[in-house]
């Protein structure tokens, strides 16, 4: 098998898609964010998803942004950089979640209270320590990645430029989950599931196109060389 820019473009649509999907499904039926939780099966499936949805994304986006690096600038370059900064350290958070906090939850159950209260956004007792920077740095690469990139995408007007808005108003939204009641917080993750999966298509559908026209010009060049 070859690999080329064009399969690995076509790669990264799909890593998006799948991203966007995961994203959603993770939403569904979630357990409560409580130590009880933590030392569940379930909860350790739920945060693996999560985690290869964050490199899922990380790659989905990074083919996005090669794909249209000169048309979408200088805010482009800004904005894949602080969204894939958020979706790096959402990488670590979900991992730590995954694999650190449930073999903590029987000696330091207060400190997994505490991280589970920073992930929802709620007030902290103790000291979390490198996780509290995480969570922040988590929440802006999210929230000011996700807005900046998105323009970025609808103003180069290559891919689908209904999932770039949406990408934009999907995460510029989570701004309001801190005055909405918490069983707000799974449904407003669903536009921004929703706009990586039509980005990847769209993404997927765009080199699939290309190569097929690169294909078709092949056989025309080789004639016009011959002659």
């Amino acid at each position: 098998m070859t690999v080329t820019p064009t399969s690995l473009t076509r790669a990264a649509g799909i890593s998006a898609a799948v991203a966007g999907l995961i994203f959603i499904a993770v939403q569904i039926n979630h357990p409560a964010m409580d130590v009880s939780s933590v030392t569940t099966t379930e909860w350790v499936v739920r945060q693996t998803a999560k985690a290869v949805m964050a490199a899922a994304a990380l790659a989905g986006i990074t083919g996005m942004y090669l794909r249209q690096v000169r048309q979408t600038g200088i805010l482009g370059l800004v904005g894949y950089l602080v969204f894939g900064v958020g979706y790096l350290v959402m990488f670590g958070v979900e991992f730590a979640g995954g694999y650190v906090l449930p073999a903590l939850a029987h000696t330091a159950p207060g400190y997994v209270n505490d991280v589970l209260a920073a992930g929802m956004g709620e007030t902290v007792t103790g000291n979390i320590g490198a996780m509290q920077t995480a969570f922040s740095l988590m929440g802006v690469g999210y929230l000011a990645g996700g807005v900046l990139f998105g323009l970025a995408l609808f103003r180069a007007g290559i891919l689908a430029r209904w999932a770039s808005a949406l990408l934009v108003l999907g995460t510029l939204a989570t701004l309001a989950l801190k005055v909405l009641p918490q069983s707000f917080d799974r449904p407003f993750a669903v536009p921004t599931g929703v706009a990586l999966i039509g980005l990847g298509i769209s993404l997927w559908r765009d080199q699939r196109t290309t190569a097929v026209t690169t294909s078709d010009l092949a056989p025309a060049r080789a004639g016009a060389a011959a002659r």
